[in-house]
Formats: C-alpha cells, structure tokens, sequence
C-alpha cells in the first residue's frame, strides 16, 4: 500500500464558516493540505495517518448535509493506528441544547473505528446546556462558535494548534 502521506484536514461547510476555520487551522500548522468532502468525498481520508475533522452542528444537533450524505461511507472507515483532531462550530446560544452535537457524533465513531483522538478543549467561556462533544468535562475537540464570539476564534485557533502540533503533524 505504500506509505501514508502525513497530516490533512476534511471539512465541509454550508455558510464557509467551517471552511474559513479550516483555513486558519491549516496556516497555523504549515500549510496542511484540506479537503472539503463535499468535493473529495470521504475514501481520501485513508490515505493520511493523521487527520484534522471540522463540522458544524445543525438543526436538532444533527450533521452538516454534506457529512450526513457520506456518513455511512464514513462509517465503513477503519481508524485503527490514524491519530484524529477534530474541530466543531456551533451556536451556543441559538442552540444550546445541542452544542457542538456533530463533533461528538463523529468523535463516537472514529474512537469506535480505532482512533487515537488528540486536542481535547476546555469548556470554559463557553455558556450552553448540554453537548454531545463534552466527555469527562471537555470538548472532544475545538469548539467555535461564529455566531456569538467571532472575536474568539483566531485566538482558540491558534492556543488549539499549537497544543496539538506536537501529535498531529
């Protein structure tokens, strides 16, 4: 099979939000290679050993439309040995009742697939009810919130990054 090419972030995104934080991600590690799956679909995640995942949370804490058409290819992936950051965007105070619920749907499957997750997030700052991406009293991962504190994301971006450089780069 050959070997596995390093780091790559997958994304999709309906408002460019996930893609505009897709991009910083990717300016602050160096120039990660990034792949929206609504274009490259989901099989182009095998081919790296370590991956970024960002999606935003809609409606009742359901996926973004574009993993929701992948997601049961998605499921068919093998994680085993692949170290995994993910990040989420949602609206705390729109939707607090399902903070950020995508990124724990995809965190459930990946850990259940085999991945190492890396990048876990403090809650702090964050004002919502409940979320299935908190586990043991953190996010599973970056948690951005566009629509309330927009003036946050370079930062947690960047405090996020360098945190995981280490492991997934």
């Amino acid at each position: 099979k050959g070997k596995f090419m390093a780091t790559a972030i997958f994304y999709a995104s309906s408002t460019g939000n996930t893609s505009n934080v897709a991009k910083i991600i990717s300016n602050e590690l160096g120039r990660v290679d990034k792949f929206d799956i609504s274009f490259s679909g989901v099989s182009k995640l095998e081919e790296y050993d370590k991956l970024i995942i960002g999606a935003s949370t809609w409606g009742e804490g359901e996926l973004q439309d574009d993993w929701e058409e992948v997601w049961d290819e998605f499921c068919d992936l093998d994680f085993e040995g692949k170290t995994i950051a993910l990040f989420g965007l949602g609206d705390q105070e729109g939707y607090g009742e399902e903070f950020l619920d995508a990124m724990g749907i995809i965190y459930d499957q990946v850990v259940q697939k085999g991945a190492k997750v890396v990048g876990s997030w403090s809650i702090d700052g964050y004002d919502f009810d409940s979320s299935k991406a908190v586990i043991d009293g953190k996010f599973v991962g970056l948690a951005i919130d566009e629509d309330n504190q927009d003036d946050l994301t370079n930062e947690r971006i960047s405090t996020w990054c360098s945190g995981i450089k280490s492991e997934i780069l």
